[in-house]
């Protein structure tokens, strides 16, 4: 061998030899590290096998398993440390390596691992990827399992079916299996199935008690109550606090099915309900049961938790809780719930019942929300012909009346022929009639009393309705016609049996007296005394007009007798009587008794608003008996202590005649210039200046008068006549009571002579006739003229018209000045009496609720006035006690009003006594009341919408939901007028609603 070639040869092959040294050299560390990396994945380090497998994995070529497996295992352990991009990285394996043996393992290891973390989403991924087909027979009964129970944790039931249905018969699987399957028909409502798979693992110990309730659950869903029950009872025990609750609800409500329920309370008392919370199912359920034990308190106590309701269970609810409360006397709570029941149409027999009960108990105890003829009218529209028809028809007659919808009742019967409609309709003509009375509409209140009339069927009202038709023709001063319907009064048969006979005599008398027939009028005044009657005020009332009938007719010796009764009585008009004794021993020429009487009045009597007259009389006494000194001190009196009498300007001229025949010239000259200058344009001022002029003329004085009268505005003597015919001419025409012609006339003169001679009397008429006319508006600049002329005969009657004006155009700033004067110079009680009563109503109007309780406290301190200004008087001291918080005031306010008030002002004093109630924590109290605005006062709905609001809180207080939720809503549909009171239905039907809703799951808060 060549030794060169030999020796190339060996270079050659040890070269080779030592690079694949080398290699293998490598090749085995690289090996080394990956079993480590192996080994590190299967001790479950996965962070640095992760680590080592991603610095060795470039050692392997691409191609290789090696390589591929390094990826795979990059990528489960991604999976298992929970890195973002684990999926994506399997993946990657997947797809780069199409044909790694560990592809299909790589699937079913990732599912794996995704199904033991319990992220059956995850898993169920990987599921699907995986081929079976090559699985061993007990790998595929995992993969069953697993992708089974996969697709049941994530509700796929259907094809979770499939997966459970290949392992049914598995010796390992096959229990869970059949649990899962039969649970999942359970689910769907396959109660067959389930019954079939699960009644097959019932024994098995893992399941038994979760399969003993499903079974218990299937049962009673399938209507097997029996079976339920035997089912469900013995896991009671044993259950935990949910399964508990659930296992009451089923046992409970299996026997309510089953009609035993005694049995049924205490399991469906056990129910906690849905995550702590009832519906209205489970409320109607328990209050049932209740009720078939007639035990109503708890049975309301659970019904009434039901609102909101809105389908047959609540209509059932609602109708046995009226029953409920009919059981217990509740009318009024029964009367709602029937209401609730009758307005849903699911059960037809049931609503039908329910409106039945609710017209019958509108009519018997009233209905807050509509009005009893309305609910009655509603029921026989809609049930024509059920046998109860016409009993509804009578009481629908009848509610008319105890409404005092006395329109309506006359509407109804109007044209119907049967005596029981006429006779009803004679009463409803009749009470209508006193109605409009009542509400001084006297000509509508007679037309009433017509038709009542029309149709006599009851004697005994056709004497009332005469009666009546007297009152209201008296007080249009139609007396002829008044004494006509009195008499045939009194002629009826019927006339003692009835109220108004006692006042007979008193009326009739009025009617003679004012017809100036006092013969007659005495002595049915003395008839009526003669009764003893009850009522003081009129009993000392006819004493007085029987004395002023007998004045009047010039008998003053029966007048002196009867007047000194009424003062030794110590009655109220006693210092009219003493007065008016005074004046008669005048008449019968005994001056020094008169003189006598005059002086004992004005002691006894100081607060008199006689003590002027009686001043100026006893003065005008003195006067003729030649008492000048006397006299002139009696004037004095008068003129400083009564300046805003009438009879000041007529004593001042009084006085200045006494100066005159004294022949102390200068002091009536001086005394005459008062005159003029305090009262000009009056009757007063111009004889004045007539009696001046004739002292003038007798002292040579006539320059200084000349010069004097010039300074007088009202006198122009050269216009004198022209002013006196103009005058006179309009006077013509008022005196004729032709106010039209009257009213054309005075504003003539007005335009022409505005300070003329006859000026005073010119404004004043003119204002009396525009009065008349009712154009009360146009009446004020003229009665001001009048008031502003210093105090006159006029100014009185004056200042009440101005006043009255102002008041009607609600000009409270004009009238309030008007009516403070009024008040100051009345010498009329009733003038005093209206301007006080108006005096407190404007100064609450204007917010001074200090002047305004100060002015109702002087009108509650008189002694002669009636119930309808009493009622006026408290309603401002309580409303006014109510604006200034002081609830102490108010509460004696509308207790005194309630015993005194009537119509508008009684419902309100109700409603604040109700309110009042409500704040002591009398909710009970506080509903009766309530119930009696309903009841009585329904027209004057403001007063009861706000009642029913009070009414709403009580029982919420009282733990009744439903009538508190449902009174709030009817407030809300019925009373939508009221802006005020809806609101406050709101605020409160929000609070309940938002408290009811944390325990009953049907409720919606707030809502």
């Amino acid at each position: 061998m060549n030794f060169k070639k030999l020796t190339l040869t060996f270079c050659l092959t040890f070269t080779v030899f030592l690079s694949f040294s080398q290699k293998t050299a490598t090749y085995t560390t690289e090996l080394k590290d990956y079993k480590r990396a192996v080994n590190l994945y299967n001790e479950r380090s996965y962070s640095g096998s992760q680590q080592l497998f991603n610095q060795i994995k470039s050692n392997f070529d691409p191609t290789t398993e090696l390589r591929a497996n390094c990826d795979f295992y990059i990528a489960n352990c991604a999976i298992r440390l929970g890195q973002q991009n684990g999926d994506d990285l399997m993946l990657d394996f997947v797809t780069n390596y199409p044909t790694s043996t560990k592809q299909n393992n790589a699937f079913l290891e990732t599912a794996e691992y995704y199904y033991k973390a319990g992220k059956y989403p995850y898993a169920l991924k990987w599921y699907g990827k995986v081929e079976t087909y090559n699985l061993t027979n007990y790998q595929k009964e995992d993969y069953n399992f697993k992708f089974g129970y996969c697709l049941f944790a994530t509700k796929n039931y259907a094809k979770s079916k499939e997966y459970f249905g290949e392992i049914l018969d598995s010796k390992k699987y096959g229990s869970q299996a059949k649990y899962y399957y039969g649970y999942m028909a359970y689910a769907d409502d396959d109660y067959e199935t389930a019954d079939n798979y699960l009644g097959q693992v019932v024994t098995d110990a893992s399941y038994k008690n979760k399969v003993s309730y499903y079974l218990a659950d299937m049962n009673f869903k399938a209507g097997k109550f029996e079976t339920a029950i035997e089912k469900g009872e013995p896991l009671l025990a044993r259950s935990k606090r949910e399964e508990h609750s659930q296992l009451s609800k089923i046992i409970g409500e299996s026997y309510f099915n089953l009609n035993k329920y005694a049995e049924a309370i205490p399991h469906l008392k056990n129910y906690k309900g849905t995550r702590g919370k009832w519906n209205n199912t489970d409320y109607y359920m328990l209050g049932y049961a209740y009720y078939k034990q007639d035990d109503f308190e708890n049975a309301i106590a659970h019904f009434n938790k039901i609102i909101d309701g809105k389908n047959s269970v609540a209509q059932n609810a609602y109708y046995h809780l009226a029953q409920c409360y009919l059981h217990l006397g509740k009318k009024s709570e029964a009367l709602n719930a029937f209401r609730n029941a009758k307005d849903m149409d699911f059960d037809e027999e049931l609503e039908h019942d329910a409106h039945l009960n609710y017209a019958k108990l509108s009519y018997e105890i009233g209905n807050p929300f509509n009005s009893v003829p309305d609910v009655l009218q509603d029921y026989l529209s809609k049930y024509p012909k059920t046998g109860h028809d016409e009993a509804i028809e009578k009481l629908l007659v009848s509610s008319y009346i105890t409404s005092q919808d006395y329109n309506g009742a006359l509407n109804y019967l109007e044209g119907k022929k049967d005596s029981n409609s006429k006779s009803f309709y004679q009463l409803a003509a009749f009470y209508n009639g006193i109605t409009f009375f009542n509400n001084d509409e006297l000509s509508k209140a007679i037309e009433n009393f017509e038709k009542s009339l029309a149709t006599s069927i009851d004697n005994k009202l056709t004497a009332k309705a005469n009666y009546w038709k007297g009152e209201a023709n008296f007080r249009l001063n139609r007396f002829d016609a008044a004494e006509t319907d009195f008499d045939l009064f009194i002629k009826n048969s019927a006339a003692k049996d009835t109220e108004e006979f006692d006042d007979f005599q008193y009326q009739i008398a009025y009617v003679y007296f004012n017809q100036k027939n006092y013969v007659d009028a005495a002595e049915a005044y003395k008839k009526y005394i003669k009764q003893n009657p009850n009522d003081q005020l009129k009993l000392n009332d006819s004493y007085s007009r029987m004395a002023d009938t007998y004045f009047v007719s010039s008998d003053y010796e029966n007048a002196i007798d009867s007047y000194d009764k009424i003062i030794k009585n110590s009655a109220a008009d006693a210092d009219y009587a003493q007065f008016q004794k005074a004046v008669s021993y005048g008449y019968i020429r005994q001056d020094d008794r008169k003189i006598e009487e005059l002086n004992t009045f004005i002691r006894r009597y100081p607060k008199s608003t006689l003590q002027d007259d009686a001043h100026y009389v006893l003065a005008n006494e003195y006067v003729d008996a030649n008492e000048n000194r006397l006299a002139l001190e009696t004037y004095d009196k008068l003129i400083t202590n009564f300046e805003h009498s009438p009879f000041v300007s007529k004593a001042m001229l009084k006085k200045s005649v006494v100066y005159y025949n004294n022949e102390q010239n200068d002091n009536a000259l001086n005394t005459y210039k008062r005159v003029v200058k305090k009262y000009p344009n009056t009757p007063e001022a111009k004889q004045a200046v007539t009696s001046a002029r004739q002292i003038y003329v007798d002292l040579g004085r006539v320059d200084e008068y000349a010069a004097w009268v010039k300074t007088i505005d009202f006198i122009n003597v050269s216009d004198a006549d022209l002013d006196n015919d103009t005058y006179e001419s309009a006077e013509r025409q008022y005196l004729q009571s032709n106010h039209k012609r009257a009213i054309t006339g005075f504003q003539k003169y007005v335009r022409q002579f505005p300070t003329g001679l006859h000026s005073l009397q010119a404004n004043y008429y003119l204002a009396e006739s525009l009065f008349a006319e009712d154009n009360l508006n146009e009446t004020i600049p003229y009665y001001k003229f009048v008031t502003e002329q210093g105090q006159n005969e006029f100014t009185e009657q004056a200042l009440s018209r101005l006043a009255l004006a102002y008041l009607k155009s609600d000009n409270w700033d004009a009238a309030i000045p008007t009516l403070k004067r009024l008040e100051e110079v009345s010498n009329n009680p009733q003038n005093s009496i209206f301007a006080q009563t108006n005096l407190m109503k404007g100064y609450y109007v204007q917010e001074n609720y200090e002047q305004a309780v100060s002015y109702a406290d002087n009108v509650l301190s008189q002694v002669k006035i009636d119930d309808n200004i009493k009622s006026d008087a408290q309603i401002i001291i309580a409303r006014s006690a109510i604006k200034t918080d002081d609830s102490s005031k108010a509460r004696q306010a509308y207790s005194e009003l309630d015993q005194i008030a009537t119509g508008e002002l009684k419902a309100e004093a109700l409603y604040y006594k109700a309110y009042f109630e409500h704040m002591d924590g009398s909710y009970r109290v506080s509903n009766e009341i309530v119930q009696d605005i309903a009841a009585n006062y329904s027209t004057y709905k403001y007063w009861g919408a706000k009642g029913l609001i009070i009414m709403a809180k009580n029982h919420y207080e009282l733990k009744d939901a439903f009538q508190a939720t449902y009174i709030l809503e009817s407030v809300q549909k019925n009373f939508a007028q009221f802006d005020d009171v809806v609101e406050e239905a709101n605020k409160a039907l929000e609070i309940i609603k938002t408290n009811e809703a944390k325990t009953n799951d049907s409720v919606k808060p707030g809502n």
